[in-house]
């Protein structure tokens, strides 16, 4: 089975890069500053994969802290090539970007034994998630850690209105539909025919478990006040868990 590849699609592709994430990298990521306190301050030496790489933000953060070499996997090839061309030159040495189907990821086509793999907002589309999981563990070397956000159960379990909730006099709803049924769930963001899938929240941490994670950090993200008051369009973020941010090592 193949992933859906919207990104490729030129209409999504140009709505993608009108993001705040996509213009302003890290930085227009609201949920940064808590991802970046689940990570080592220091990547000196390090051997870094990063899935879902998108534009590369995080691979270029990872070695300007330090990262020896980072390997930069994204189904899209206009994410590759706009990743690579944002990169400067002289880091491109460290950064090996490809374009890789995460569904079709294999340890062992990646010899290499990492210190930190880093995935953002990319597990909650993979329908073999613990397969995937497997490999992210078995190319980890001891101690390595593993970093991800996905979004959570509780968004991904809403029922798709438009927009996202439905209003309700002064108030927001929102709705949550079948959310103890996992499998396929169709939505609109950018475009229509969104395809993800939607688990619980357990069967992510026991996923993790079975495969053998030890868990150091779960954080069912939320903006805070100052970042409410800085960025008045969050403010609709405080309602439910847009997304939920974990930290693991091998």
């Amino acid at each position: 089975m193949s992933s859906q590849n919207l990104y490729d699609d030129q209409k999504f592709f140009d709505g993608y890069a009108q993001l705040p994430r996509s213009q302003r990298g890290l930085d227009g990521a609201p949920e940064w500053k808590s991802i970046e306190a689940m990570l080592p301050q220091d990547f000196t030496g390090y051997n870094v994969l990063d899935l879902g790489a998108g534009y590369g933000w995080f691979s270029r953060y990872a070695v300007g802290r330090g990262a020896t070499h980072v390997d930069a996997l994204d189904i899209s090839s206009k994410m590759i090539e706009k990743a690579k061309e944002l990169t400067a030159a002289e880091c491109l040495p460290s950064i090996s970007y490809k374009v890789q189907d995460l569904e079709h990821f294999k340890a062992t086509d990646y010899p290499t034994s990492y210190d930190l793999v880093y995935c953002s907002l990319t597990l909650h589309y993979i329908v073999g998630l613990k397969e995937l999981l497997e490999n992210v563990y078995q190319c980890l070397k001891p101690g390595g850690a593993f970093v991800f956000t996905a979004e959570h159960p509780i968004f991904t379990a809403a029922k798709n209105p438009q927009p996202w909730w439905i209003e309700n006099n002064s108030s927001k709803i929102w709705p949550v539909s079948h959310y103890s049924v996992e499998g396929e769930r169709t939505t609109n963001w950018i475009t229509e025919g969104i395809v993800k899938q939607h688990r619980k929240l357990s069967t992510y941490i026991n996923l993790l478990i079975q495969v053998g994670f030890k868990i150091d950090q779960i954080d069912e993200w939320g903006p805070s006040a100052q970042q409410i008051k800085d960025n008045p369009s969050l403010d609709e973020e405080k309602d439910r868990p847009m997304m939920f941010l974990m930290s693991l090592h091998k």
